[in-house]
């Protein structure tokens, strides 16, 4: 079972570097407060790195059935 992380949009791209809110996009963030699951791989960690003044991230325990 792949690890996954909640991400969470916490602040607006206005005003930021046009590549950070294609990052947001990237990702599936839409507004502020919008949440998304997404599997825990280097690349989404790159992602998150860019857009880490943006973001909220959680780890997500899943039990397993």
């Amino acid at each position: 079972m792949a690890a996954r992380l909640k991400v969470t949009q916490t602040k607006s791209p206005i005003g930021r570097d046009k590549a950070q809110a294609l990052v947001l996009r990237s990702l599936g963030l839409r507004r502020i407060r919008h949440s998304v699951d997404v599997e825990d791989t280097k690349s989404i960690r790159g992602m998150l790195l860019k857009v880490r003044h943006l973001v909220l991230v959680e780890a997500e325990l899943k039990v397993q059935e």
